[in-house]
C-alpha cells in the first residue's frame, strides 16, 4: 500500500538513493551518460542534502514501509526535487506525490507553482496541468542538460484529485 507522508530526517539516506537512481537510471531514456554524470556527478553528502531540504516542504511516498519517491517544494512555490525510484514508475506514485504537494500549496495560499523540469519530468507535469514557459538548458562541466521552465496555475484544475 502506498502512503504519502511528511519527510523526516531519518529519510535522508533513502532520498539520496532515490535521487541518485532517478538521475542515473531513470533518466537514461532522455539523457546520455555525459549529461547524467554532469547533472549529478556524485551522491550528495547527507548533511548537505539535509540542509538543502531543511526549509522545504518534503513529501515522501512509502510503499510497505520503504521510501519509493519524494517531492520537495520551496517556500516560494518552486518544485525543487521530484523523483520516484525507477522500479516504482507507472504505479501512480508520482501522481499521488504531486497531488498532495499541490493541495498543500493551495492550502498554504499559493496560487501558482514553478519548476525547472527535466525531459523526463516535462511530459508528466504537462499531463497534470503544468504549462511550458520556456526552454531552460543548464550547462555543467561543459555539458548541456536539457530542461524546461514550467508553471502550474493552482486556481485551475483538479484540487480534489488526491488528498
Amino acid at each position: 500500500m502506498l502512503e504519502i507522508r511528511e519527510g523526516r530526517a531519518a529519510d535522508i539516506p533513502a532520498l539520496i538513493e532515490i535521487f541518485w537512481r532517478g538521475v542515473h537510471e531513470g533518466a537514461a531514456p532522455c539523457y546520455d551518460d555525459a549529461a547524467r554524470a554532469a547533472w549529478l556527478p556524485a551522491r550528495p553528502d547527507a548533511g548537505a542534502f539535509a540542509e538543502r531540504l531543511a526549509d522545504q516542504t518534503v513529501r515522501v511516498a512509502e510503499r510497505d514501509g520503504v521510501p519509493v519517491g519524494f517531492m520537495t517544494l520551496r517556500g516560494d512555490g518552486y518544485l525543487d526535487l521530484a523523483f520516484v525510484a525507477p522500479d516504482e514508475r507507472g504505479q501512480g506514485t508520482a501522481d499521488a506525490l504531486l497531488a498532495v504537494l499541490e493541495n498543500g500549496a493551495r492550502a498554504a495560499g499559493h496560487t501558482r507553482l514553478t519548476a525547472r523540469a527535466s525531459d523526463m519530468a516535462r511530459p508528466f507535469l504537462a499531463r497534470l496541468g503544468w504549462t511550458v514557459i520556456a526552454p531552460a538548458p543548464q550547462v555543467r562541466d561543459g555539458v548541456t542538460i536539457r530542461a524546461t521552465d514550467m508553471v502550474r496555475d493552482l486556481g485551475q484544475g483538479t484540487a480534489s484529485r488526491a488528498a
